[in-house]
């Protein structure tokens, strides 16, 4: 999907915001929020929401009336109404994670699907504030764990060209064993940490930080980079989960 799809659809639905169905939902919000009085359509309520910073309280108080409607009765309306708001957060999400999916029509379905897991989850009864910054985090983080599959599927594959396979064996006398035991290594050392995270002494992410930093061969610079986080607070994490496997292997000698 070209960006100008995408604006294309944004405006879409934006325009759709101006339906009497959507009107009415508004006027339904204002009689149980005093601070959405002040809008008298959605498109208002879409400016307000996209000026200042994310962290300003009273976006709050335009965000705590919507997901306790779509609590309540799950209409689409709301997702719909949600989705104008958070675009231009999704959009950036999209350009941000880039190198996690080449394929960008995929990524920002995957990107679609997961935000709408996540504001079916929003529950202000017990976290009311902040909500901006809630959605934005448990959609990049929920993306992590679409993605973390594919790439633990990935490194366990060989994804060979005819060219390399031919390069490679020039004929049957001529197969790199060395590059079969390193693979072979390679598989057998994912599978031990997929052992040890299923059995709890590592998590989700501690696994893909060790297979991509210490099997694949990824810096821990270009990791940390990549999923947003310092160098050392990767550095520190690897650590961590590294000495609890150590401590379980000298446990069984």
């Amino acid at each position: 999907m070209s960006t100008s799809s995408r604006t294309a659809d944004r405006d879409l639905l934006t325009a759709e915001l101006g339906n009497t169905e959507f009107q009415g939902a508004l006027e339904q919000l204002q009689l149980k929020e005093a601070f959405l009085e002040q809008f008298d359509t959605w498109a208002e309520v879409i400016a307000f929401m996209r000026e200042g910073t994310s962290e300003d309280p009273e976006k709050d108080d335009v965000l705590r009336p919507i997901f306790r409607a779509h609590t309540e009765d799950q209409s689409p309306l709301w997702c719909t109404i949600l989705l104008v708001i958070f675009w231009p957060g999704l959009e950036s999400i999209l350009f941000q994670k880039r190198r996690w999916d080449a394929d960008e029509d995929e990524r920002w379905q995957n990107i679609m699907m997961t935000f709408l897991e996540v504001i079916c989850r929003i529950d202000v009864e017990k976290r009311p504030e902040r909500l901006v910054q809630k959605v934005f985090n448990d959609t990049v983080h929920r993306l992590h764990d679409v993605y973390q599959d594919a790439w633990l599927t990935q490194s366990m594959e060989v994804a060979t060209s005819e060219e390399d396979l031919e390069e490679l064996a020039g004929g049957v006398e001529g197969i790199d064993f060395e590059a079969i035991d390193f693979r072979e290594r390679q598989e057998n050392a994912i599978e031990s940490l997929r052992a040890h995270a299923k059995a709890g002494r590592i998590n989700k992410s501690d696994l893909q930080l060790i297979v991509a930093t210490r099997v694949n061969g990824q810096s821990l610079a270009d990791y940390s980079c990549e999923e947003g986080l310092s160098y050392e607070t990767a550095k520190k994490r690897r650590q961590r989960a590294e000495a609890e496997i150590r401590r379980y292997e000298v446990s069984l000698n």
